[in-house]
Order: C-alpha cells, then structure tokens, then sequence
C-alpha cells in the first residue's frame, strides 16, 4: 500500500495545472509563451491575476492532497514523507506534459501544509518578505526552500519528515539553475514584468 501511496503521490503531482488553466482561459499552450513554464508566475506574466490564482491555488491543493492520500493509504511510517517527495517530483516532470514540468514551489508549499504545517509559516513569510523587497520570484523561492529544512528540523518533526525538505529543496532548488543564472548576469524578470521565451 505504500507503493501505492508512493505512486498515487507522483501522479497527483504529475496533474498540469497551469497547462489546463492557460487551456481553459485563454486556448493558450502556457509553454509556448513567456519563459515556457507552467507554473504561476508565467501564467500571471502571460494571462493574468486571475488565471495565475487558480494555477496557484490548484498547485497547492494537489501538494496537500497528495500527503494527505499518502499518509491514509500508505502502511509505512515514510509513507507521507515519500508523497510530499513525489509529488514535487510528478510536479517538475509530469509525464502527462513529457516531463516537462513546473518548478515545484506551490506544489511543494501544498505538500509539506500537510507534512509539517508549523514549518510553512516562517518559510512562507521568508518568501513574502524577500519577494516585496527585490520582487524576485525566483529568489525568494530559492530563499524560501533552504529556510524549509532548517524550520521543520528546529520544530522537531520527525527525521523523515527533515529528509522528505532537504531533498524537496534540493529539487526546487535544482529546478531554479537558469534563474539563478539569470539573477547573477541580471537579466532575471522581476515580478510584473514580462519573461524572455526560454
């Protein structure tokens, strides 16, 4: 059952929802516009506010759904740490899209919601607070997920569960490389602004 749990996680990620969104709103393959991805910053950059909340929301809910399924389908004690992992995973390399995915920040904010709540809150500050003083997605996500760690290990959720951040960080993180490349040669789009097709 965990394997199953395990797989049920990943294809809960895998679920496009900004591709569906762009699809529903506009017809628009939110991949061939903007930076390509289909998360909610390019939605909002190339359909707007209120697209860009449904993507969100929607993204955050499949995060949580996906732990939740886990930690009641699942037998092992890692059962919903293994889902708050894969679904990320489903997230960045959907295989209904090809594999090419989101970048895993909404998604990874919905899943650890329900693995350690108490941790999201100072992660979800760190990204509020970075982003209204550089209006830098990119940065403050990256910020966000290295504070996800350190916040569900000081607030003593289990070892897995710290295990289960380090290796979501690590994805994100990875996910955001050409951002970060972008920020250090300064051609990173603030938020607002509209994004160069990658």
């Amino acid at each position: 059952m965990s394997a199953v749990a395990c797989v049920l996680s990943y294809l809960i990620g895998a679920i496009p929802v900004g591709y569906l969104v762009a699809r529903l709103t506009g017809g628009t393959d939110i991949r061939r516009v903007g930076s390509g991805n289909i998360g909610a910053t390019n939605v909002l950059r190339t359909l707007g506010v209120l697209p860009a909340i449904a993507t969100l929301a929607g993204d955050i809910a499949k995060g949580y759904l996906a732990v939740a399924a886990a930690r009641a389908i699942g037998t092992a004690p890692w059962s919903a740490a293994a889902g708050a992992v894969l679904v990320i995973v489903g997230n960045c390399w959907p295989v209904f899209l090809g594999f090419r995915g989101g970048k895993g920040v909404a998604t990874g904010f919905g899943a650890f919601l329900a693995l350690a709540p108490l941790a999201t809150a100072p992660t979800a500050l760190v990204w509020l607070v970075v982003t209204a003083s550089f209006r830098y997605v990119s940065l403050a996500s990256v910020a966000a997920c290295l504070c996800l760690p350190i916040g569900v290990a000081v607030l003593g959720y289990p070892r897995v569960s710290i295990a289960a951040a380090v290796i979501a960080a690590a994805i994100i993180i990875f996910r955001h490389r050409q951002n970060l490349r972008r920020l250090a040669d300064g051609s990173e789009p603030r938020l607002g602004q509209r994004a160069s097709a990658t």
